[in-house]
């Protein structure tokens, strides 16, 4: 049995897609993007939810990075992570 569902796609006024995903994300992956939230926040000066974080992490990618091809890992590189790296401070 193959486990492995697309989920639906769907269009939004604003000419964007909406798709919905369940991820398993390491805590620190998760309080990453809670500092990028808190960032956004306090640029928009409004609530900003953990979807739109990573809405906005993922926007804000180089569209070189962003594309799903995969590319190799240096040896010595760390495993690769489920979610980008965030910088900044909240």
């Amino acid at each position: 049995m193959n486990d492995r569902v697309t989920p639906p796609m769907h269009a939004t006024p604003d000419g964007e897609a909406e798709i919905a995903l369940v991820i398993r994300l390491p805590w620190e992956d998760v309080a990453r993007l809670g500092q990028e939230a808190g960032r956004l926040a306090s640029q928009m000066q409004r609530p900003v939810t953990l979807d739109e974080a990573v809405s906005h992490r993922l926007r804000s990618r180089p569209a070189a990075a962003a594309h799903a091809k995969p590319t190799e890992q240096p040896a010595a590189s760390s495993p690769v992570s489920t979610l980008p790296r965030l910088s900044g401070t909240a």
